[in-house]
């Protein structure tokens, strides 16, 4: 597997890119951006849980119901089109209605996404002007330009890509995502666009993106809240040549490569964040089990302030996995935290060791470090990602509609 440099949505085969300035929300920047095929692509897709789920959401449910085949998504920031009633269902399938004029293609060949400030909507007026404005600029050269129009309170875009050879012939897989808070993916995270010039049958592209999102997406929180748009849509457009079966190993650990790297760039870049915390909790009963407990932990506030303190206060981490809701006998449990290697061991059978606190703090004063929590004997295993809880996070959402 090689990682392509600069690499993103459009590094796989016949995907092109192109953006504008639509003045959504946002003034001398753009904040429109198309992502097209130049032939029709199978398409996967997982959505928020949120039972408040945006019109975009509710109208690429029903795309995706109707097994299509895909050419475009259309992509705005600053707005969510969430929480917006009928009307916003409407615009939805007007910017479908839009895009399909523009591309010369069906209007259910086009999938939307919106992100932003929920409750307002959408200025069509705009919307229509920017995607007319773009689609003449579409290009395989403007992955970086898209990665950026979708930003909201990003600081960087979110964006890469790799190479198998498959058949001795090259694949790639490519992909960008935006989101830095409202981050507690239930099926997905708050966008994602991910691209291969792979052929695979829409049944195994979903069987496919399912493994990479629960190795991924589903593994970071940075504020405990899933998203009214939590959407991942990957495309394949088979311009390769090569088709891809039920079970490619190859291709599965590509997709979760990719997946798992936008992942680590959304927590690494979220709101206020100055740490990057890997979370592993072993010894549970089952992965189910495992995955709760390390998911309680990273969205504890205490915990999450402890990081930004770099106070190793780990009696907040072993009262998060207390309360997860998963029985274990906490006599039998070992925390570790470090850096890299074995690291330094805070806790032994349910009671403290004698380390140094100020090696401790040394480690929670690293901008990365790693928890292991260990609960038991039993097979379950489960790590997550996460990030500090700041000052800056609270004026950042404080003022984010100002």
């Amino acid at each position: 597997m090689n990682t392509i440099t600069n690499g993103g949505v459009t590094s796989a085969a016949g995907f092109m890119a192109a953006t504008t300035a639509a003045n959504i929300k946002y003034t001398n920047r753009d904040d429109l951006a198309i992502v097209s095929s130049e032939r029709d692509c199978s398409a996967a897709a997982m959505f928020t849980q949120n039972q408040v789920a945006a019109a975009p959401v509710l109208v690429d449910k029903e795309v995706m119901a109707t097994e299509p085949k895909l050419r475009a998504v259309v992509i705005n920031a600053g707005n969510a089109n969430a929480c917006t009633g009928q009307i916003g269902m409407e615009n939805a399938r007007q910017t479908q209605v839009t895009a399909a004029t523009s591309l010369d293609c069906d209007p259910s060949q086009i999938f939307v996404m919106s992100t932003g400030v929920i409750g307002v909507q959408l200025p069509m007026d705009k919307m229509g002007a920017g995607i007319r404005a773009a689609v003449p600029h579409l290009s395989p050269a403007n992955g970086n330009a898209a990665a950026r129009a979708i930003m909201t309170t990003d600081t960087v875009p979110k964006e890469t890509a790799v190479s198998i050879q498959i058949n001795n012939k090259t694949v790639t897989i490519g992909g960008m995502a935006k989101g830095v808070g409202m981050i507690h993916p239930d099926m997905a995270t708050m966008l994602s666009l991910l691209t291969t010039d792979a052929a695979i049958a829409p049944a195994l592209l979903d069987g496919y993106l399912k493994t990479a999102v629960s190795h991924s997406f589903n593994r970071i929180s940075i504020d405990g809240d899933t998203s009214t748009n939590d959407t991942v849509l990957l495309l394949a457009n088979g311009a390769s040549g090569v088709a891809i079966g039920d079970g490619n190993a190859a291709f599965e650990r590509a997709l979760t490569a990719v997946c798992t790297t936008l992942a680590h760039k959304i927590v690494r870049d979220g709101e206020g964040a100055t740490k990057f915390v890997e979370i592993a909790v072993t010894g549970a009963m089952d992965d189910k089990a495992a995955h709760t407990i390390a998911n309680t932990i990273a969205i504890s506030p205490l915990v999450k302030t402890a990081f930004a303190g770099s106070d190793a206060n780990w009696g907040r981490i072993m009262m998060a996995a207390g309360r997860a809701g998963v029985p274990f006998d906490q006599h039998q449990t070992e925390l570790w935290i470090g850096v890299d290697g074995d690291g330094l061991c805070l806790v032994a059978t349910g009671t403290p060791t004698d380390y140094a606190e100020a090696d401790a703090a040394a480690i929670f004063a690293q901008p990365a470090f790693k928890i292991h929590l260990i609960i038991g004997t039993g097979d379950g295993v489960s790590v997550v990602w996460t990030s500090d809880l700041t000052h800056e996070y609270v004026s950042i959402n404080a003022d984010y509609r100002s």
